[in-house]
């Protein structure tokens, strides 16, 4: 504004106000602030202050870890290929950093054959994306529509649409991971955003003390002219113009103040109030700033990201082992299933069935994962057996109670020489077009699950000699409560070493051949699983099942698993009772 008789300008400075987080209601489709512009304030918001940049990155990086992995990958090397060649590291880390700055991230599903089989996940930028206002019948979003650069769209008809994950038969779909944020339906937010102001400070701060820097530390300059007000608003702005160009230039942004007056006695005065603690002051903002951020980023204690901190722990190490513990607890793991369930649904598509998880780079966190399977026998163990021989993990085998919804309908002992579970099948019940698919989805169904029937195996008793190891006498007891297990349970246990205590030099050793170990009286009986039916004849209804497909489109089963041949027979009944072929009695 300029004040009247005087040859003063002076220009004000609006109130700051962040961008207002709404979702835009357009013709067809959802957009982040207009034109998806919400997602560039968190982008930009995320690059400006160092501190929320570190603490992205830093979790990011954490989130990742060393990449996927599964205890099952040397088990299963043609499944663990599929996933791995699938979900590459190179669009992982990028939808992980995707969802960490806007609380979402997005993945390209590329199908083969027909919308046969997933050939590839690739990651998709989460600003190209808007989801369609049109929902199906349980909610979920149908479609979303494609820009590569929404600030530039001109008309609808740029738009590409392209499916959402499951709601087509394209050859190309997208699969949308986000945060639920109340009072948000189509979008998340990210989980640091309470502090997206504090970054705005510690940015400019960082910009205020940099152009003081650059102005050499100058103060504001006043500029008096004493010869009268310029006759118009022309020569008075090129005379400011003339000033600015001679005197500031573009690196040296300093603040000049210029007055007009007719004379000396009637020039404009100004009483600067300097502040007296201004060091001090932008120092308590500065650190202000970054506890906010770390505080919005759930991170503990800052010398996670390498900041020194005092606060009553014995040592450094304390402090960085009970934080790092805590971030991977509240902070890692939420992000990390978050994403693990997505890639459970795109692998199960594939027929995968598959225990996945990113591998830890936190040196505090014990990594329960080994690397190699077990390949040995049994152990050299006296023949004499006591209650405590030796600790059995049983915790680490999870069995399966078999809910009402399943009946046994028929029970055999495992061998090359079976049908198959459709032939098996098809001499009990008809027609086997009624029979639906069980959909794969980890910890529930096994690879060897075909249509309404579940292949479960029991640990049985051959011979009682009542002197059974404390391990066999377990399994026993879970037998007599019905509990039966996956062959990829008893393949992962074995894997993790239950019961290596007896086997041959303390190894780990398959379960599924050699079972309790040398002369345990055991085998594994297979046991058959068909869904009960209603009294109108239809199946009950089960999240693992679908009534979409007939079971005749079910490939042959004919596994062939490490120990099948041996599953059948006690080690008792086993060449030199079980015993490893090293050991020397």
């Amino acid at each position: 504004m300029e004040e009247k008789g005087k040859g003063l300008k002076i220009v004000s400075l609006s109130n700051y106000h962040s961008p207002e987080v709404k979702e835009y209601n357009n013709k067809n489709y959802i957009t982040y602030g207009k034109n998806n512009s919400y997602f560039q304030w968190l982008f930009d918001v995320y690059r400006g202050s160092a501190t929320n940049t570190a603490c992205i990155n830093s979790i990011s990086d954490l989130i990742y870890g060393k990449g996927l992995a599964s205890k099952q990958a040397k088990l299963r090397a043609t499944d663990w290929l599929n996933v791995s060649t699938t979900f590459k590291e190179k669009d992982l880390r990028k939808a992980i950093l995707d969802y960490k700055v806007t609380g979402q991230c997005a993945f390209q599903i590329q199908y083969a054959g027909g919308h046969k089989k997933v050939l590839s996940a690739t990651h998709i930028p989460i600003q190209t994306l808007a989801p369609n206002k049109e929902l199906d019948e349980n909610g979920d979003v149908l479609s979303y529509f494609y820009h590569a650069d929404w600030s530039k769209k001109r008309n609808d008809g740029e738009l590409e649409e392209i499916a959402a994950f499951g709601q087509s038969k394209d050859g190309i779909e997208i699969m949308y991971i986000k945060n639920y944020n109340p009072g948000l339906f189509w979008f998340g937010l990210p989980d640091w955003f309470a502090s997206a102001t504090w970054a705005e400070v510690e940015e400019e701060i960082s910009n205020y003390q940099l152009n003081d820097i650059k102005n050499s530390f100058a103060p504001t300059l006043l500029i008096s002219f004493n010869n009268g007000k310029p006759e118009t608003e022309e020569e008075e702005n090129a005379i400011v113009k003339q000033v600015n160009n001679s005197l500031t230039g573009t690196s040296n942004q300093s603040k000049v103040l210029m007055t007009w007056s007719d004379s000396k006695e009637n020039e404009t005065t100004f009483t600067v109030v300097p502040m007296s603690d201004a060091p001090a002051h932008y120092e308590y903002v500065s650190s202000e700033a970054q506890r906010k951020i770390l505080l919005g980023h759930r991170i503990t204690s800052p010398m996670l990201l390498g900041i020194s901190s005092t606060n009553g722990f014995g040592s450094n190490k304390d402090e960085l082992m009970v934080a790092s513990q805590l971030m991977e607890s509240l902070v890692i793991k939420p992000f990390r299933q978050s994403i693990v369930n997505a890639i459970d649904e795109v692998i199960s598509f594939n027929g995968i069935t598959m225990s996945i998880y990113f591998d830890s780079l936190n040196p505090f966190v014990t990594d329960d994962s080994l690397d190699a399977a077990p390949v040995s026998m049994s152990a050299e163990e006296p023949n004499n057996f006591s209650d405590d021989e030796g600790e059995s993990m049983l915790d680490n085998l999870i069995g399966e109670e078999m809910s009402d919804e399943w009946e046994l309908v028929d029970k055999r002992e495992y061998s090359d020489e079976n049908s198959s579970v459709e032939e098996w099948a098809n001499k009990l019940i008809k027609p086997k077009t009624e029979l639906a698919i069980i959909k794969s989805f980890p910890n529930q169904e096994s690879y060897l699950d075909k249509g309404s029937y579940k292949v479960r195996y029991e640990y049985s008793e051959k011979y009682s000699s009542g002197k059974s190891r404390k391990f066999c006498k377990d399994m026993m007891g879970r037998t007599s409560r019905g509990v039966v297990y996956r062959k990829d349970d008893i393949d992962l246990a074995s894997f993790q070493g239950v019961n290596k205590e007896l086997g041959h030099n303390k190894k780990s050793y398959s379960l599924f051949k050699y079972k309790g170990g040398v002369n345990c009286g055991h085998y594994w009986a297979e046991n058959l699983y068909r869904l009960k039916t209603k009294t109108d004849g239809t199946p009950y209804e089960d999240k693992a099942l679908s009534s979409s497909e007939e079971v005749d489109k079910i490939k042959g089963y004919n596994p062939k698993p490490a120990g099948n041949r041996e599953s059948k027979i006690a080690p008792k009944d086993m060449p030199n009772n079980g015993h490893h072929p090293n050991y020397k009695g």
